[in-house]
């Protein structure tokens, strides 16, 4: 009975989502004490923007400097 075996691979699938011109692929964990988290909350509510979105203002500032 010469049966041939195959290995067939699923193609990756992609994740859905809304598309973008800026992936956001790495994730990175932080902690932040009580005072420099009301910081970033302040200045988020200021600026309606997420705690991501601040930190990555804050990050894009420091080579400004």
């Amino acid at each position: 009975m010469g049966f041939k075996s195959e290995v067939k691979t699923m193609p990756e699938k992609k994740k859905m989502g809304r598309p973008t011109d800026n992936p956001k692929q790495t994730q990175f964990s932080i902690r932040f004490d009580e005072e420099t988290l009301s910081i970033l909350d302040r200045f988020c509510k200021k600026e309606n923007v997420s705690r991501p979105e601040g930190v990555r203002r804050a990050v894009r500032n420091l080579e400004k400097e």
